[in-house]
């Protein structure tokens, strides 16, 4: 089969347009899909240099990509709920490092696949399931966010904060929304109810003065010092949820009682279920920053490892 693969970690140029590819098997309980879009996220960059190679078994050659729709070519024998044929999308993570989604073909088991909402296009499908699965499993299950709360969102424009505000949003929550100036009028269209410019402005200081009382909860995709210093603007008994590393447990953490979340999205059919209905009742949007064909997916990584991507990118298969 085509797709791109990497023989070796190391820049985007090792990523490799080939025709040569082994098809995935399909085992009892898996979907093989053809794979019509690509979505493009940070992580895999960090797979195509190496940095997962510890926490992942790794085969070469690596196909990278977790993010994906597509339609079913053939199922296993123990699968019930697709036929080949049926329009789905994926978090197509596997427990081991190799069959990605940037190729015409990859597998999945049955039970983390689901649907693809009716309303999007497959490029738009494809951009969602890591990035809004993260949002959500940040939003409603680690913070629990609820109506009434205040919820400060950084790194609120890239794939998983546009999610993120929309989701605080959905929750009846109030957002205040950290970007770069020029993407504070497309975050208020997504909803948010103030943003401040991290390149101007502080973030401590700013909601320091405009609530008294701190926020509720902090989203970080930032890591890091933001992370750290983040525990300044929550209230007691708060909580911050990161999807960079786990939060530190001393210091103001611990002097106020904030409780520190690390999230490591999981693949979850039931959550994308839930999405794709909130997509199809208009709730929530997909934003494309671009859509590139497979053949660049080198372009492709150049761009998200600059960190000023608005939406997502999706590669065409």
């Amino acid at each position: 089969m085509r797709g791109i693969a990497l023989e070796t970690f190391g820049g985007p140029e090792v990523l490799q347009l080939r025709d040569d590819l082994p098809v995935p098997p399909v085992g009892p309980d898996t979907v093989l899909v053809r794979v019509r879009a690509a979505g493009v996220n940070p992580v895999d960059a960090q797979v195509r240099v190496g940095a997962l190679a510890d926490a992942f078994p790794t085969w070469s050659p690596v196909v990278p990509g977790w993010d994906a729709a597509g339609v079913v070519e053939a199922v296993g024998d123990a699968v019930s709920e697709f036929k080949p044929g049926d329009e789905v999308y994926g978090y197509f993570r596997k427990d081991f490092i190799r069959d990605g989604t940037y190729a015409e073909f990859t597998t999945i088991r049955d039970v983390h696949l689901a649907r693809k909402p009716e309303s999007l296009s497959f490029e738009e499908a494809a951009g969602a399931p890591l990035a809004a699965l993260t949002a959500w499993q940040l939003i409603d299950e680690a913070l629990r966010v609820v109506s009434g709360q205040l919820v400060l969102i950084h790194g609120a424009s890239g794939g998983v904060g546009s999610f993120a505000v929309q989701l605080a949003k959905r929750a009846g929550a109030s957002v205040i929304a950290v970007a770069s100036a020029p993407n504070h009028e497309y975050l208020k269209e997504l909803g948010a109810d103030e943003c401040i410019d991290y390149a101007t402005e502080d973030f401590v200081d700013v909601v320091g003065r405009r609530h008294l009382a701190g926020a509720d909860a902090v989203v970080d995709l930032i890591g890091g010092d933001t992370l750290t210093r983040s525990a300044q603007v929550v209230r007691p008994r708060g909580k911050i949820a990161s999807v960079v590393q786990a939060p530190p447990r001393g210091g103001l953490f611990a002097e106020h009682e904030i409780q520190g979340r690390y999230v490591f999205v999981r693949p979850d059919a039931s959550g994308l279920r839930l999405l794709a209905r909130a997509f199809d009742a208009g709730d929530l949007r997909v934003e494309l920053a671009d859509v590139l064909p497979l053949a660049e997916a080198g372009r492709a990584h150049e761009l998200i490892e600059l960190g000023h991507t608005r939406g997502k990118i999706v590669l065409r298969v």
